[in-house]
């Protein structure tokens, strides 16, 4: 497939702790856990219309808008993440489990590889780690242009400056609501 630049929005969520979970604990439980959040994750990121990117370690990155775009992937994006803020606070087992979430909106190159995955380059990638980097457990930081697509529907807290490795200066803009009801048919998997 050749490369296609398009605008996205990328969700990166990291399961906070993992490295201390694993000193306190067997690897085997760490990394049971881990699955089972994951095996919940991506049909979140899913059913709001985004596409697993690919799992690192502890954390997942989406993207919304690829390989198809909704005029509201960043609203779907925002959405995405409050979902899984709020499961991974839910999930119960031996351990306890927190995450951090970046949601960032901008151009990216992405290309398929030879299964289902979408791999995506770009500023707007890097923005995405280093905002969900800066958040705190049980927060989601959005970027600018994903603020300033969602807002209205979205509530956000005050605007925070972030010192980004390698990135320099960003606004970070804490998600705090939800602030209108989307119908379960305009987040199916429509196409």
């Amino acid at each position: 497939m050749p490369d296609e630049r398009r605008l996205v929005t990328v969700l990166f969520a990291d399961l906070v702790g993992s490295t201390p979970m694993v000193r306190e604990h067997d690897a085997e439980i760490v990394r049971t856990a881990l699955d089972a959040a994951f095996d919940r994750i991506a049909p979140l990121i899913k059913v709001h219309g985004g596409t697993v990117e690919k799992f690192i370690g502890d954390a997942v990155m989406a993207l919304f808008g690829s390989p198809t775009a909704h005029d509201d992937d960043a609203e779907r994006a925002i959405r995405a993440a409050v979902a899984i803020r709020d499961l991974v606070a839910e999930l119960r087992g031996p351990l306890e489990l927190r995450v951090r979430v970046g949601v960032n909106t901008g151009e990216v190159v992405t290309r398929s590889d030879a299964g289902d995955q979408r791999l995506a380059t770009g500023i707007a990638v890097n923005v995405a780690q280093r905002l969900q980097a800066s958040a705190s457990p049980g927060e989601i930081l959005a970027g600018d242009l994903t603020r300033s697509l969602t807002y209205g529907a979205i509530g956000y807290g005050p605007l925070r400056a972030i010192d980004a490795k390698g990135v320099g200066s960003l606004a970070a803009w804490p998600v705090e609501t939800v602030l209108s009801i989307v119908p379960e048919r305009r987040l199916s998997m429509e196409g």
